[in-house]
């Protein structure tokens, strides 16, 4: 087994697979020459030579391994493991956030529905008594029928502070409910926060392995991985803007 565990403290399971197949290929029976191009032409390769399977297999596992040795050794490990880690986590802060919105959104349809009852009924009584008034003032009302208008309107003026209060009370619901705001928007600050490190942690990567060819061209250098800058403006060697990452990410033919 490889001391790479202890080292680095890598997914065991990952370390033996890597080991398994460096034990492989260490093992492997080495192929004797051919006697004559002829035969060698003639003859079929056995499984575990250059172009099969197991061959290919054995490649891509060691050159696995080397990718995997040298993303440890640059650090990269632990950033693509955060990177792994916060992808299941923005997942649950997007469903937090879906959750509370419709949670906010049926509290104030709900409330809507109970105070508009109120609202309609105040209405239709004051336009009732409303038309009443206006036969009295023409002196189209008789005693009995004034009488019976007093009293219906002071029975009306009681009733508004009761329903008034009803609708105050919805509309303090529906204000209760934009409390949704603070809590998405604290959850959503945190998710910006880490979509910017995903993004500053691939453009990293992209840049370090990127060929070097590709490097000069674009005249890319070392000063690119130093973290934030502080003061950007004026210098060429930094990526501190949006524009300037998609202008990276296109000139690397992405």
């Amino acid at each position: 087994m490889s001391n790479h565990i202890m080292e680095s403290g890598d997914n065991p399971e990952l370390e033996a697979l890597f080991d398994s197949i460096s034990m492989q290929q260490s093992e492997a029976p080495p192929v004797s020459e051919p006697a004559a191009p002829e035969a060698a032409a003639a003859v079929p390769q056995p499984a575990g030579t250059a172009g099969s399977p197991t061959s290919m297999y054995e490649q891509i596992g060691q050159l696995t391994r080397k990718m995997h040795d040298a993303l440890r050794d640059l650090g990269y490990d632990k950033s693509l493991e955060k990177m792994a880690d916060a992808i299941p986590d923005a997942k649950d802060r997007l469903t937090y956030i879906a959750t509370l919105t419709e949670n906010s959104a049926e509290r104030v349809l709900n409330a809507t529905d109970l105070a508009k009852p109120y609202q309609d009924q105040l209405e239709s009584k004051a336009l009732e008594l409303s038309s009443r008034w206006e036969r009295l003032y023409a002196n189209l009302l008789t005693v009995e029928e004034f009488q019976q208008l007093a009293a219906d309107t002071r029975s009306y003026l009681n009733e508004v502070p009761a329903q008034t209060q009803a609708t105050s009370t919805q509309l303090l619901e529906i204000v209760m409910a934009q409390d949704f705001q603070d809590l998405t928007g604290q959850v959503i600050k945190k998710m910006m926060g880490m979509v910017k490190l995903l993004e500053s942690e691939l453009v990293n990567f992209l840049i370090e392995f990127s060929p070097e060819a590709k490097k000069e061209e674009l005249g890319m250098g070392t000063n690119l991985l130093n973290g934030p800058v502080i003061n950007p403006e004026g210098r060429t060697d930094v990526v501190s803007s949006q524009q300037q990452v998609d202008d990276l990410l296109e000139s690397l033919g992405f």
